[in-house]
């Protein structure tokens, strides 16, 4: 095995949702803010599936403080150039009210031929996700560590939920969003491969069929990229505030580092069976991080606050060696204080407490989440 450490540089793609700031309710992205946005951050901006998102991405970063720097720079730009146009960005998995039935998609061949290829699925894809990227250029450690790293895509979902509305309902949920997203084909826990010539077969395969064009149409929750020599985590829900939003990229970095870093001494985390994961992957998406997860070793539920705190532990030196310290503590304060999902429940009861109506309630959600979008800015 070979001793060459990866870059684990770091890339963040994120997805908001545009909103008016006078009714608060999703509207489309006229075209004049789309050339706004391209003409600043030079290729770092993008239409998303509907007409009413906007996606981003990072250049590739060497550390945390990099992401930190390109991201807010990048936030910053959207809620500006959007504040001309009367409208504002949230980076929520779903907006807490808004009908999917009364959006558009883009007009893009790629997103026709998803709209065609999904059918009735593509038209509840009003969702936003956040997806991290870092850099392990050797293909072998790649899909190895695609098959122990599943374990904590619970534990990151956990954490990041926002999407506990959808279509005006409290749905019970911490990330809905999961529950649309399930509805596609090749989404969820990765398979398990034995090695990088069975992954390429096995991909390769449904190309020939032509069933897919490429592995870009693969949304596993963690997946190779297609573009580039990174593993790409997928299952978090986009974060409101920037910290947050590091705080996951941190996570990622630094377990993907801990399980090279056991590779490397010729030892490698457990697999557990995707039916196990599984479990835990459904408690995250209901409860977030109110009831914990199931630790399998002791066979036991144990909060998200304790989980946390292991976590921390088992990636303590590479946190150092990376340089995301801060980052990565912030993990304790959201098991603590709450998620997204908590913050605008507690929202919206407030609101109703103070004698405001359903409607205006959830107005006063997206209002907050409009906020938060600017908090480290």
């Amino acid at each position: 095995m070979s001793a060459f450490e990866p870059s684990f540089t770091i890339g963040i793609e994120e997805e908001y949702l545009l909103v008016d700031l006078e009714t608060l309710d999703l509207v489309e992205a006229p075209d004049a803010l789309m050339a706004d946005c391209k003409a600043e951050l030079e290729g770092q901006v993008s239409p998303e599936f509907l007409q009413c998102q906007i996606e981003i991405g990072t250049k590739v970063c060497a550390n945390i403080s990099e992401a930190h720097d390109d991201l807010r720079r990048l936030r910053t730009c959207v809620r500006d150039v959007a504040q001309k146009y009367g409208m504002a960005p949230i980076a929520a998995s779903c907006h807490p009210s808004a009908d999917y039935q009364r959006q558009h998609h883009t007009d893009n061949p790629r997103y026709h031929d998803l709209s065609r290829d999904l059918a009735g699925v593509a038209r509840r894809m009003l969702i936003c996700g956040q997806h991290v990227h870092v850099g392990i250029e050797n293909d072998e450690a790649r899909i190895d560590l695609l098959s122990q790293f599943p374990y904590f895509l619970p534990h990151l979902l956990a954490l990041s939920g926002s999407s506990p509305y959808w279509k005006g309902e409290d749905t019970g949920l911490a990330s809905y969003r999961l529950t649309v997203f399930d509805n596609l084909p090749r989404t969820g826990l990765p398979p398990v491969f034995s090695s990088w010539s069975e992954y390429e077969r096995s991909i390769q395969m449904i190309i020939d069929s032509g069933a897919i064009k490429d592995t870009t149409k693969i949304w596993w929750d963690l997946r190779p990229s297609a573009r580039f020599q990174t593993l790409e985590n997928r299952i978090c829900d986009v974060s409101p505030r920037m910290e947050d939003a590091l705080t996951m990229a941190a996570i990622t970095q630094c377990l993907m580092r801990m399980l090279w870093r056991l590779r490397k001494n010729n030892q490698r985390w457990r697999v557990y069976d995707r039916f196990l994961v599984g479990e835990n992957r459904w408690r995250a998406q209901r409860y977030g991080v109110t009831e914990g997860l199931i630790d399998f070793g002791a066979a036991e539920v144990k909060s998200i606050s304790d989980l946390v705190d292991e976590m921390l532990d088992l990636v303590g030196e590479d946190a150092e060696a990376l340089g995301c310290l801060t980052e990565l503590s912030r993990a304790k304060d959201i098991a603590r204080d709450g998620s997204s999902a908590q913050r605008q429940r507690q929202v919206y009861q407030r609101a109703r407490d103070a004698g405001e109506d359903d409607q205006a309630a959830l107005r006063a959600v997206v209002d907050s989440l409009i906020g938060e979008f600017s908090e480290g800015l």
